[in-house]
């Protein structure tokens, strides 16, 4: 039945009147969409089950355009129903044969942590998959978390999807926002679409800091970018014990009531959780799930079980130069670098390096050589533990009986291993990503607890460099493969003919997508919710998967990599990178030429230089001449532009938030659970925080206001019914103000001033503690936390969760006792003189770290 529009006397089938009017605005693409509906052809390959119209019966879609125009009714309707025919719309289904998807990712991983690929430290659930599948010795990564993810979930380079930096440094151009547009739909949204059940499961680094709130917008978040499923943390990293998490758009606390909770172990249950109960509930039904956990990111928190279990093995005693060697010949014998591969120098003050320098294991001393151990085995704990419970996920597939159709594609980090520990490691990850370095001597009375929940700790850098063997460079270093070089291994009974073979094609994160869509049989949309697409920017890799093809060419002729400046460019064999003029660990207080043109430039021929052991710069200055000029073209291509080596002020840039502009922030009753990047920031400024409260009978006691916890932050609170005011400086002092009476039963007024002793960063200041306007407590203290109190604790009002600023005083919730009427906390910019002052101090802190 047809209807026809009075304002161009056309006909149209009337499904698809809207449609096209709509289409129509959005060019010749869209007008495509709109004539395959008018024509009724979906797909010529379109496959259906069952009578049409039926409940049972599915169809699948040619995927082009999703979701797909609704079909046309088929049956008849009448005035009464006992002579009408029902009909129902077809099921969209994957196609015939399309396998189940398993996804993973570990984080902050190197070339040589997994002994899949030479590594010491056990790996057995990865050993599975590449001795049923393919290892690739040549897959790359972004240099750097959020971006790199970005990239392996739509198919696309990451600054084609504006996360050209993580979102904690997001600036307001394409390549930098940090938000994944319409026009760029995740493999998730693809697959959910043509019938597949998706779920993500650990670790969300891709939506916008500035965004985690529950004020939204959900669009960024797992649910919104195509995930029926999601359960896991925000942001870049968080406290396997007490963790930042979420079901869907829900924070949950599932550690409470539960002593020797780890994430580690929760994430593998939930993602066998759901895939047993989509078995239950729709047994044919294939899934996609994305796992990705933790391990081994920052902070480091195996369980005790894992730590003795790894420390026995006693893998670190000779140090990181002997660790390096171990690998090296590891690698060697496995066959996953080449024969004639060089191991790089280690880092010693040559230009190469950036001048960066580490200590040698020779030239330490005995209590420096045992904390430095227990780093190492810690990290190796956690690495092990999250391989097991990876494990624990492919053996449900297995149980399940579904293993022999599914596509297990397991990559072991995001990025090089990290050297954000600081060259001395830490106690606490949040001093050393702030330049504070804890001396070993403090740092020996956490050794007994190092990865418990007493700590959040990181290794030494030169563990770092140990475990990217045998590259230079660490993570956030996207010039060189100690940054961007991955293990991968990726298993497909049945359709992977050469098991245990080893694969050495060139390739990059933003070939998953297409290699997923190969192999599921489903196409990359044309449009998607009326949005024409990007087009998917990697190549599959499932022409790997046959023995024929064990030495083809690689599919991928050229690459670039681009993160902080730092930048590289791989073509037909040949790769030029820049040289990193300051090495990481620095944190950008280094000294930085010309993003543009102060770069040095090396070269190298990778099939006889895998480890870039060997710069050509020199001799071939022609090719070095257009491949820099390739790397302009493709920057230009891909939104790589500005560039930019910033660190404190890209941290620092204004972004669009609920706390954008604002300085004085109410509350009232009780709140928890707002993340750090929506509350009010008092790092480096002047503030007061005001409560009025109301005190029962009898008396109160509990938290009126908090973020952060164990690791750093501050406190206001009744203690015995005394104000108290707690600043936590990293776990390392803590000053505290205290009233020496308890609040009467009636309304009182709590305040505490600080005064601070900018500009600059990490500057001491002086606080008051009053009553009723009247001072009870006052002290001047040196210093305060530079730039960020917390990551993965929250701003609470009248509770605290997860950990508190002071265990000696009191134990989360320590919910508030009496009554808020209101809690207000004011924050006192700079003025004109003082920011451009501030300006100076930062100037002067990195012309002295210089």
């Amino acid at each position: 039945m047809t209807r026809t529009r009075q304002d161009d006397n056309s006909s149209e089938p009337e499904s698809c009147s809207l449609d096209r009017r709509n289409l129509l605005l959005c060019g010749t693409a869209l007008t495509a969409a709109y004539l395959l509906c008018a024509l009724g052809t979906t797909s010529l390959a379109q496959q259906t089950t069952g009578t049409p119209g039926s409940p049972g019966a599915t169809t699948t879609i040619d995927g082009k355009y999703l979701p797909p125009p609704p079909p046309k009714f088929g049956g008849q309707i009448n005035l009464d129903a006992s002579q009408s025919k029902p009909y129902w719309p077809a099921q969209v289904v994957p196609p015939k044969g399309a396998p189940n998807v398993l996804l993973i990712m570990t984080d902050d991983q190197g070339y040589g942590v997994s002994e899949t690929f030479g590594g010491v430290i056990p790996t057995p659930a990865m050993d599975r998959i590449a001795k049923t599948g393919l290892r690739f010795t040549q897959f790359h990564s972004t240099a750097l978390c959020s971006p790199t993810r970005a990239a392996l979930i739509t198919g696309r380079n990451h600054h084609s999807v504006g996360f050209g930096v993580i979102t904690e440094m997001s600036t307001g151009y394409p390549g930098y926002d940090s938000v994944i547009g319409p026009e760029s739909a995740t493999i998730g949204t693809i697959l959910r679409e043509n019938g597949y059940a998706t779920a993500w499961i650990g670790k969300n680094h891709n939506t916008p800091s500035y965004q985690l709130s529950l004020a939204g917008p959900f669009d960024q978040w797992p649910n919104g970018m195509g995930f029926d499923h999601f359960y896991g943390f925000m942001g870049g990293e968080t406290d396997q014990w007490t963790p930042f998490l979420f079901r869907d758009q829900t924070q949950v606390f599932p550690w409470v009531g539960h002593p020797g909770y780890n994430l580690t172990t929760d994430m593998a249950d939930d993602a066998i959780n759901y895939m047993r109960g989509l078995r239950n509930a729709a047994p044919d039904k294939p899934f996609f799930v994305y796992y990705v956990p933790g391990g081994s990111h920052a902070p480091h928190q195996p369980t005790p079980e894992w730590i003795k279990k790894i420390s026995d093995m006693h893998l670190f005693d000779q140090g990181w130069e002997k660790l390096r060697e171990t690998i090296f010949a590891n690698q060697k014998r496995l066959g996953v670098i080449p024969a004639n591969t060089q191991l790089t120098p280690w880092p010693a003050g040559q230009p190469e390096y950036g001048g960066a320098t580490l200590q040698k294991w020779d030239t330490l001393s005995p209590d420096e050589k045992k904390l430095f151990v227990r780093q190492a085995d810690v990290f190796a704990a956690y690495t092990a533990y999250t391989d097991h419970e990876i494990g624990r996920v492919i053996q449900e597939v297995e149980d399940e009986g579904k293993l022999d159709n599914t596509l297990i594609i397991y990559i072991s980090g995001d990025n090089g291993n990290s050297a954000e520990g600081s060259i001395l490691g830490t106690p606490n990850e949040m001093a050393a990503i702030q330049g504070v370095n804890i001396p070993v001597a403090e740092q020996l009375k956490f050794y007994d607890v190092w990865g418990s929940d007493q700590t959040t700790p990181h290794f030494a850098v030169a563990w770092t460099w140990a475990f990217d063997t045998p590259f230079k460079w660490t993570k956030q270093v996207a010039s060189h493969f100690g940054g961007t070089r991955q293990g991968m291994a990726i298993s497909w009974p049945g359709h992977i003919n050469d098991v245990g073979g080893i694969r050495t094609q060139f390739h990059h994160m933003i070939d998953v997508v297409p290699t997923i869509l190969e192999a599921t049989g489903i196409e990359a949309p044309v449009m998607v919710n009326g949005v024409a697409q990007k087009p998917i920017e990697g190549v599959s890799m499932a022409y790997t998967f046959d023995k024929a093809n064990a030495n083809t060419p690689s599919t991928r002729s050229t690459q670039y990599f681009e993160m902080v400046g730092n930048r590289a460019i791989y073509h037909d064999g040949w790769l030029a990178a820049t040289t990193p003029p300051e090495p990481p660990w620095d944190l950008g207080f280094g000294k930085y030429p010309n993003v543009v043109n102060g770069y040095t430039w090396e070269l190298y021929k990778l099939a006889d230089d895998y480890s870039e052991a060997n710069d050509l710069a020199a001799k071939m200055p022609d090719r070095l001449r257009d491949m820099k000029e390739l790397f302009m073209v493709e920057a230009a291509k891909y939104n790589v532009f500005p560039l930019d080596n910033s660190f404190t002020a890209r941290a620092a840039t204004p972004r669009p938030s609920a706390t954008a502009g604002r300085t004085v922030f109410t509350y009232s009753g009780e709140s928890s659970g707002l993340p750090y990047s929506s509350a009010p920031d008092i790092a480096g400024k002047s503030y007061s925080i005001t409560a009025e409260v109301e005190i029962p009978q009898g008396g109160a006691e509990g938290m009126i206001n908090t973020l952060g916890g164990r690791g750093g932050g501050h406190g206001l609170y009744l203690l015995k019914g005394k104000p108290v005011f707690v600043y936590n400086f990293f776990d390392v002092e803590r000053f505290r103000w205290e009233s020496p009476a308890a609040l009467a039963p009636g309304k009182h007024t709590v305040v505490f001033d600080f005064k601070y002793d900018g500009p600059g960063f990490g500057k001491g200041g002086t606080g008051v503690l009053s009553v009723d306007g009247k001072e009870v407590a006052s002290r001047t203290i040196p210093h305060t936390i530079p730039f960020v109190e917390t990551i993965y604790e929250t701003f609470d009002v009248g509770v605290d969760t997860r950990t508190g600023v002071d265990d000696k005083d009191y134990q989360p919730p320590f919910r508030f006792t009496g009554k808020i009427d209101k809690l207000a906390v004011k924050l006192v910019p700079l003025n004109a003189a003082e920011e451009k002052l501030h300006q100076q101090k930062v100037q002067e802190t990195i012309n002295k770290a210089q």
